[in-house]
């Protein structure tokens, strides 16, 4: 198991309570966190000091403003990394929440010292040079919308069976096979939610819950491997009963659209997009909704006022939300 050092760049991630709880999240998916700060803590983010205590993660308050104070952030990032590197031997994991591609030197450093990099940022500041730097990059969008996620309530407070089953989704998409042995899995729903319990949701035990919700909600398989239950995600099950179709796409786009944008996404690329969108109706394709190309979609999603397309400095496309 992966034991994980974390350092959030709260600018990048929106210093919002949801996303910083979706990053915790997925990095609890993987393995342990032993060590969290967060940096650029004002004031104005006072809602994530509860997130910030349950979860032991220290803070670096952003003291002064403009360019001066973000130089500083990244160089108190990159000292306060290195030294864990050095004198911290149950460290095998870093987690940086950033785009910035001031820390590929960094992430080349602890790649050499043998230690596992996960980057993850909005793709609206992501630099290329730093995701392929990364042993693995996520987006910020990818992390924190979906229709497996978990409500905030349903993080804090006894989980449903309807929120158990949306969890162990979560874990089975973000292991390499789509498969997990249950008593593995159990280890990583009680790193996500210490006080999870399958008595809580009616059942004496784990391997009774998993079954019915198996049955009930048909998102994964459970068999019998070698005297032990084991978990199975079943491929490209479609998260909706609906189809997607010339009649219901631009619904079907704004609601996608309204998620990014509750979550606080002004910006997102394009792929991010469509990856949200095949990840709800995996028939999609742009000639099941009347279009060529995804660019086609956008204008037409353009001309329905939900959106607009812009390019960046370098010139990537975007699509900023209405």
């Amino acid at each position: 198991m992966a034991a994980f050092a974390l350092f959030a760049d709260l600018e990048n991630c929106g210093g919002k309570k949801s996303m910083l709880m979706d990053v915790i999240e997925r990095v609890k998916i993987r393995g342990d966190i032993l060590i969290g700060k967060v940096y650029g803590y004002t004031d104005s983010y006072s809602d994530l000091k509860e997130t910030l205590l349950s979860n032991t993660f220290a803070v670096v308050p952003s003291l002064r403003y403009g360019r001066s104070q973000k130089n500083s952030m990244d160089i108190q990032l990159v000292i306060d990394a290195l030294d864990i590197a050095y004198t911290n031997p149950l460290i095998d994991s870093f987690c940086i929440v950033s785009g910035d591609s001031d820390y590929v030197p960094l992430v080349g450093k602890l790649k050499s010292m043998g230690k596992f990099v996960l980057g993850i940022s909005r793709s609206e500041v992501a630099s290329g040079v730093f995701m392929s730097a990364c042993s693995e990059f996520q987006f910020l969008e990818s992390v924190s919308t979906g229709k497996e996620r978990t409500s905030a309530k349903d993080s804090e407070e006894a989980l449903s069976q309807s929120g158990v089953n949306d969890l162990i989704v979560t874990v089975l998409r973000e292991s390499e096979s789509g498969e997990m042995l249950a008593a593995e899995l159990k280890n990583v729903l009680l790193r996500l939610r210490p006080n999870f319990s399958e008595k809580s949701v009616g059942f004496s035990t784990f391997g009774k819950l998993v079954a019915h919700l198996s049955q009930q909600f048909g998102a994964f398989t459970v068999t019998t491997q070698q005297h032990a239950l084991k978990l199975s995600l079943v491929a490209h099950a479609s998260t909706s009963t609906e189809q997607i179709n010339k009649d219901n796409y631009v619904r079907i786009f704004k609601n996608i659209l309204e998620e990014y944008k509750n979550d606080g996404f002004l910006r997102v690329n394009p792929s991010i997009l469509k990856a949200a969108v095949l990840a709800s109706y995996p028939d999609f394709t742009e000639r099941t909704v009347g279009h060529r190309r995804f660019s086609d979609v956008l204008r037409a999603l353009e001309k329905e006022g939900l959106l607009r397309v812009e390019t960046d400095d370098g010139g990537n496309m975007l699509v900023r939300i209405r």
